[in-house]
């Protein structure tokens, strides 16, 4: 690690305000530009024990820029993991308030729940597939804390990797009687699609995605807990929405799931 256990304290605590605030900010490399990937997931890790500090939960775990296409709409080349907490939660079809978020995007994602615990290394598909209880549609709204939206991996890394809000619904399927490849997506906004993809934009197979994580996790001595919910990644690029926007989620043969910005 690059940087001292005060250095990614006060990194942790600032990103988390920008967070709390909805406040902007240059992304943290351009101060702290020896900051390695152990300390980004320091920083990760500081502000989730902030939260717990607080009474919060966590309910799940999330992989990022797991499609080509986000990789090329944010100019990086590498997934990357964060967590899911319980302020994150939007019941289906409620209404997020968009003064608490500084510029939210959406995100078309497979969600998976997970009826036993899962821990890398070696974790591969099969594995994925035989530890899920369910997939089913869910949308992330994300939110860099790093103005314009721009940012490396360290710095995204560091920011838990942008989650804001996320909602799951529509109707759970098991994940040997739908192929998670080929089943399409559309994201509509405003009754109008305005993102189209099938499941293997994400890494090829979107259980590609929950196994990197938990090989992620083992290399730290973690793993994923049964009952969490796994958000696979955006299948298409972020959409950007503001307060008055209506978007809904349909994945074949799954139902859909939609949220309210007010």
């Amino acid at each position: 690690m690059a940087l001292n256990q005060q250095t990614i304290e006060q990194l942790a605590e600032y990103l988390e305000n920008c967070q709390l605030q909805a406040k902007d900010t240059p992304k943290i490399t351009d101060t702290h530009p020896d900051m390695d990937w152990d300390d980004a997931y320091a920083i990760q890790d500081t502000i989730l024990q902030r939260k717990l500090s607080r009474g919060a939960r966590v309910v799940g775990l999330k992989a990022g820029l797991t499609s080509h296409a986000k990789m090329r709409q944010m100019g990086v080349t590498d997934p990357v993991f964060g967590f899911l907490v319980d302020e994150y939660i939007v019941n289906e079809g409620d209404t997020v308030n968009t003064a608490e978020l500084i510029h939210p995007k959406v995100e078309p994602e497979i969600a998976f729940v997970m009826k036993h615990a899962l821990k890398g290394p070696g974790c591969h598909i099969g594995a994925v597939l035989a530890a899920t209880d369910f997939v089913m549609p869910g949308i992330e709204v994300i939110d860099s804390r790093y103005r314009d939206f721009k940012f490396d991996l360290k710095s995204v890394v560091a920011d838990n990797t942008s989650a804001a809000r996320f909602v799951v619904g529509g109707q759970p399927v098991r994940p040997d009687s739908v192929d998670l490849r080929t089943v399409g997506i559309v994201l509509e906004k405003n009754g109008e699609p305005v993102a189209l993809g099938a499941g293997a934009a994400v890494l090829g197979h979107p259980a590609a995605a929950i196994a990197m994580l938990a090989n992620h996790l083992g290399r730290r001595g973690q793993e994923i807990p049964a009952g969490s919910v796994i958000l696979s990644g955006g299948v298409t690029e972020a959409v950007a929405v503001a307060a008055g926007d209506n978007v809904t989620l349909r994945v074949q043969g799954m139902g859909s799931v939609g949220l309210i910005f007010a």
